[in-house]
């Protein structure tokens, strides 16, 4: 498949083999798209690299995505090794971890700001310098989870951070709209990775997720990729602003029949 076939882009966030970004970039790379990556410091790059040397990057460079002068230095390479992007994927998320435990009520304020930089003004950012050098038609898009508009047990302030990296996405893409960019949010359900693993009762949120989806299961990281590959490519040409769930409609259903069951028992 040649989808992505001249497509240029870089992925902000692929850690491992097991991660949502790096399902995306599999699907981006397996049509054809030529990718850059960066990579969160020295201790991440022995991770990073050999997945993006298999994907045959012509750019692979540290970025921390908090740090104005790194970011623009990423895409100024950019520029000199593609010229123009076709596609940015923004899968950075981070939180201290005592603050994804507990109470939300006992949120740190340390640990708030560095959630929503870290998380959410990141996509600011790097659409700021991304914009100049975004062709025509050229996609945007973040990943985030339904701990945005629903409260989820252990994500706490990450919830509030998706919810801002959301609304951010919506000013961003009425902004970049205009020169043909557009902007949106992948929200996929949960899925196996290294990163959710460290989320506590992680193993009850998958028994959760699975039964109350319309679908019965939850979804795996291909299925996750090629709704990354959806939006990174012109298929998309008329969707902007937007959240896209991939969580086999766990979204859409209040409770399922076997919970509302196990509810019922549980009053008798």
């Amino acid at each position: 498949m040649d989808l992505m076939k001249g497509k240029k882009g870089i992925i902000f966030g692929v850690s491992n083999t097991h991660g949502i970004a790096y399902g995306i970039a599999k699907q981006l790379h397996d049509a054809g798209a030529d990718i850059a990556f960066t990579y969160a410091g020295e201790a991440m790059e022995k991770r990073v690299r050999p997945i993006a040397e298999g994907m045959d990057a012509k750019l692979i460079m540290s970025c921390d995505v908090t740090n104005e002068a790194e970011v623009e230095a990423v895409f100024k390479e950019c520029e000199k090794i593609y010229g123009k992007l076709d596609f940015v994927v923004h899968a950075v998320a981070f939180a201290p971890k005592e603050d994804l435990m507990g109470r939300f009520v006992d949120t740190s304020k340390e640990g708030w700001d560095i959630a929503l930089g870290v998380s959410a003004y990141s996509l600011v950012r790097i659409c700021r310098h991304a914009e100049r050098l975004m062709n025509e038609g050229s996609s945007i898009f973040a990943l985030t989870y339904l701990g945005s508009v629903l409260s989820v047990p252990s994500y706490n302030v990450m919830g509030v951070a998706k919810a801002a990296l959301e609304s951010a996405m919506r000013f961003l893409a009425v902004d970049l709209g205009p020169k043909g960019i557009r902007v949106n949010c992948l929200s996929s359900g949960p899925v196996k990775t290294l990163a959710s693993m460290g989320i506590a009762g992680f193993s009850k949120m998958l028994k959760a997720g699975a039964m109350r989806a319309p679908m019965k299961r939850n979804v795996a990281l291909e299925d996750v990729g090629k709704a990354g590959l959806y939006l990174a490519s012109d298929l998309s040409s008329g969707t902007t602003g937007e959240v896209i769930y991939v969580d086999c409609g766990c979204h859409s259903a209040y409770a399922s029949a076997e919970e509302m069951d196990v509810l019922a028992n549980a009053e008798a």
